[in-house]
C-alpha cells in the first residue's frame, strides 16, 4: 500500500479546486462589504515513521488541510481559519473574519502588500518530487539506517532512525487577483545513536532533508555518521575558564545566521528590540563576509517564487562586503518602518553566506589551539542587547588538530562583537536548510568551564 506521499495525477487539480474555492470566499468577503481580503489555502500529507533496536516504534500518517481568510475593512482587520472545507465551515470562518474586524482597532499598516508587486509569471523551482513510500518499505529504511550505525563497534544503544516524507499543496490569493499555485515536496531521515555505558554515555545524530528522496544520503553512510559522531564524543570532559578561538561547525554555525535575522526582521525593529536597530548601511562583519538571499534556488529548502503575500521573490544581497545592505521585511513590518518590503513576509529563503578558500581541516590548522563547537544548547542569545551566553559542546584543538572531546562548557560574548569577529568562513556549506553556512571562525571568545 502506498502512502499518501505518492506521485498522484490529481495533484493539479486539487490546487485548481483550492484556488476555486480560495477566488469564490474572496468574491463573496467582498460582497460582504470588505474592501480588502487574501485566503491561503493549503493541504499536506505526511508519513512520519520511527524505527528503534530494529522495531517499529511509531507510525504517523497525516493530512491536514486549512483555509486561512483575512479580510480589511479599511484599516480594520479580521482573520479566521477553518479545518473543515465544507461549505457551512467555510461560511462560518467569513463571518468570524469579518465580526472580529469589525471589533478591532483601525491599523495603519494594515493592509494587503501593493498590487504592483504581485509575482507574475511563476518559475518551475522543481520543488515537487512525491515518494513512492509504502510503510514497509520505509521501515526497512529505517533499519538498514539503524543497523549500519549499531554496527559500529562502542555504540550501545539506539533511540531511533526516523524516515519522514511529506507533500504539500499551497494557494495563496488576494482581491488584487492574485492566486499563487505552490507544490512541493520535503523528505527526511535521521539517527540518534549512545555509545558508552553509565555516566560515560554519550548521545549523538545526524540527519538529511532534501526535496527529491534522491538526493537524501545515503542510509548507510548516515547511520554511519551519526555513530562516528557518537563515538567521537566519548571520554568528553569540562575545561577551566579561558579566553580562546572558537570554530562553530557548520550545524552550530547555523545558529548564527538565525539571529542575525531575528535582529533585522521588521517585528523587532518597529519595536525597537533590536542591537541593530538603524544599522543599515553601517559595517556589521568584516569586509571578506557576503551574505545573499536565494528564493528562487532550484530545489532549494526554502525556495519559493512569491513570499506570504504574493509578492514576487528576487535575489538580493542582505550583507555586502560586511555592511548591511537591507532590513529583512513584509508589508505591515515595512509601513511601520516607512520602508519598503523586500518579499519577506514569511521568512528569508536559502539566505546563503559566500565561502571563503578553506576547508574545516585547514581551519583547525589556522587556529592552533581553541574550541571547536558542534552542539548549542539554551536560548541565552538576546536580540535586543546582543548578549550571547549558550552551553556548547564540541571538541577541544591542540597544535591545529582535534585533541579531546568537551561537554559542560558555556561560551558567551556580544553578537555585534561575534559578527566583526568572523575570521574566517569554510568551504564546508551546509545545504540542508534555508540558513547556508560554512564553518565560522570567531577570533576570541569567552570559555566558561570549572
Amino acid at each position: 500500500m502506498n502512502t499518501a506521499l505518492d506521485a498522484r495525477d490529481d495533484s493539479q487539480t486539487e490546487l485548481d479546486r483550492l484556488a476555486e474555492q480560495a477566488t469564490d470566499l474572496i468574491r463573496r468577503a467582498r460582497a460582504a462589504g470588505a474592501s480588502q481580503v487574501e485566503v491561503a489555502a493549503s493541504v499536506e500529507t505526511g508519513l512520519n515513521l520511527n524505527v528503534r533496536l530494529g522495531a517499529v516504534e511509531t507510525v504517523e500518517r497525516t493530512r491536514d488541510r486549512g483555509f486561512t481568510l483575512t479580510v480589511y475593512f479599511g484599516q480594520h482587520k479580521g482573520s479566521a481559519s477553518t479545518a473543515d472545507l465544507k461549505p457551512e465551515s467555510i461560511a462560518a470562518t467569513l463571518a468570524q473574519a469579518c465580526a472580529i474586524a469589525r471589533y478591532t482597532e483601525a491599523d495603519p499598516a494594515a493592509g494587503l502588500a501593493d498590487a504592483a508587486l504581485m509575482a507574475g509569471a511563476l518559475p518551475d523551482l522543481d520543488l515537487w518530487h512525491p515518494w513512492a513510500l509504502d510503510v514497509d518499505a520505509a521501515i526497512a529504511l529505517g533499519q538498514r539506517i539503524e543497523d549500519a550505525g549499531r554496527a559500529l563497534a562502542g555504540i550501545s544503544n539506539s533511540e531511533g532512525a526516523t524516515v519522514s516524507s511529506t507533500a504539500q499543496l499551497g494557494v495563496y490569493a488576494n482581491s488584487h487577483g492574485f492566486v499563487g499555485r505552490e507544490r512541493e515536496t520535503q523528505h527526511s531521515l535521521s539517527c540518534v545513536l549512545i555509545a558508552g555505558s553509565g555516566e560515560s554515555m554519550q548521545r549523538d545524530y545526524w540527519w538529511d532533508a532534501a526535496r527529491a528522496a534522491s538526493d537524501l544520503m545515503a542510509p548507510e553512510a548516515l547511520g554511519r555518521r551519526a555513530a562516528e559522531r557518537t563515538l567521537a564524543r566519548l571520554g568528553a570532559r569540562p575545561l577551566s575558564t579561558r579566553q580562546c578561538p572558537v570554530l562553530f561547525a557548520p550545524e552550530a554555525a547555523r545558529s548564527l545566521l538565525g539571529h542575525l535575522v531575528s535582529a533585522v526582521s521588521g517585528g523587532a525593529l518597529y519595536r525597537r528590540a533590536s542591537f541593530l536597530l538603524d544599522h543599515v548601511g553601517k559595517a556589521i562583519f568584516p569586509a571578506h563576509v557576503h551574505l545573499t538571499e536565494h528564493p528562487q534556488l532550484p530545489r532549494g529548502p526554502a525556495s519559493a517564487a512569491f513570499d506570504a503575500e504574493g509578492v514576487a521573490t528576487r535575489e538580493q544581497p542582505l550583507v555586502r562586503a560586511g555592511v548591511l545592505e537591507r532590513y529583512v521585511l513584509g508589508s505591515y513590518s515595512a509601513r511601520k518602518l516607512g520602508l519598503a518590503t523586500t518579499a519577506n513576509a514569511g521568512g528569508v529563503r536559502n539566505l546563503a553566506i559566500r565561502p571563503g578558500s578553506q576547508d574545516f581541516d585547514a581551519l583547525l590548522r589556522g587556529m592552533g589551539r581553541g574550541l571547536v563547537v558542534t552542539e548549542l544548547m539554551g536560548q541565552g542569545a538576546s536580540t535586543i542587547t546582543g548578549d550571547y551566553s549558550r552551553g556548547a559542546s564540541g571538541f577541544w584543538v591542540e597544535n591545529g588538530a582535534i585533541a579531546h572531546p568537551v561537554e559542560e562548557i558555556t561560551i558567551a560574548s556580544n553578537l555585534r562583537e561575534m559578527f566583526m569577529g568572523i575570521e574566517a568562513v569554510g568551504t564546508d556549506l551546509d545545504r540542508r536548510s534555508g540558513l547556508i553556512t560554512g564553518s565560522l571562525l570567531i577570533g576570541r571568545m569567552t570559555l566558561a568551564g570549572d
